[in-house]
């Protein structure tokens, strides 16, 4: 595996390209207008230009991985872009949030393709073209001989779990509790850490999560609200979510696939989930305003 596509250069998209873009063959996937966006203005990573090879969706070129990272309201492109670059050998992988992209992805390429993932690490402040991220972080995705090997000699940091689908179901329950209710009430991690408030309120949330994953089949959530609280401990104090810099950016929010997921699934098996509605509207109008 040496030729990689990047679909998507926001934050974790230009963070793994500056980890790529010298140790293999790295092609940086963008339409016509974003193409000429950074051919005027480069990407920044902590300051510094980070110089990349550009690919069209109307090229052809077959890629041994392609990583997804784009925000959700980008998949169904990145769907229809990188299908001239997908062979029969071609790994897929997405970085969003949300535990509903493999679904996507795997309808139009197949189940084969398509390797369970996530981005677990610092968060990163990304304005503009301009992203700032301390290195902090991993990707962590389900059993894969091809891709671990991958990684390991790229010296990309990652991690296998015994149960993805889990990691995946812990992940977005963070989404859940943590970038929602912070998108609301401005909460840096460091504030969510300290207010026994917020914990409280973020039981009922992660309940919520729990309810809806074990009608829809995950195993082990008995365990889903410790280990949501020890991944918040991990987080660094003064970071803020990926939402709450949406909000503050003036830029639309990923609530469609957090809250707006649970909502779903739960109108779907009949379970009440009154703290996410509560969130969805909150956000909706902060999306407004």
């Amino acid at each position: 595996m040496d030729k990689v596509i990047i679909c998507g250069l926001g934050a974790v998209g230009l963070t793994y390209a500056s980890k790529l873009k010298d140790v293999c063959e790295l092609k940086i996937l963008v339409d016509e207008a974003r193409y000429e966006r950074f051919q005027k203005n480069p990407p920044l990573l902590n300051g510094q230009k980070i110089d990349l090879d550009y690919i069209l969706p109307s090229d052809f070129w077959e890629a041994d991985l392609i990583v997804i990272s784009t925000k959700a309201s980008g998949l169904d492109s990145a769907v229809e872009y990188i299908k001239n670059f997908v062979g029969e050998n071609t790994i897929i992988i997405s970085l969003l949030n949300g535990i509903s992209s493999e679904e996507k992805i795997a309808s139009v390429y197949g189940n084969n393709k398509v390797i369970p993932a996530y981005f677990i690490g610092h968060s990163a402040v990304r304005n503009d073209n301009s992203v700032t991220q301390d290195g902090v972080g991993r990707i962590v995705f389900g059993k894969n001989a091809r891709l671990e090997k991958f990684f390991k000699e790229k010296h990309i940091d990652y991690e296998i779990p015994e149960d993805i689908i889990y990691s995946l179901w812990l992940k977005f329950t963070m989404n859940i509790f943590s970038n929602q209710t912070s998108a609301v009430l401005n909460l840096a991690f460091g504030e969510m850490k300290r207010s026994d408030k917020f914990k409280k309120f973020a039981k009922k949330l992660i309940s919520e999560v729990r309810q809806i994953g074990e009608a829809s089949g995950v195993k082990g959530l008995e365990n889903l609200e410790k280990d949501a609280f020890i991944a918040l401990s991990q987080m660094v104090d003064d970071g803020k979510t990926s939402m709450l810099q949406d909000i503050l950016a003036g830029r639309k929010t990923e609530v469609d696939i957090f809250a707006g997921e649970i909502i779903k699934r739960g109108q779907r098996f009949g379970i009440a989930t009154p703290y996410n509605q509560t969130l969805y509207d909150l956000i909706k109008i902060l999306e407004d305003k």
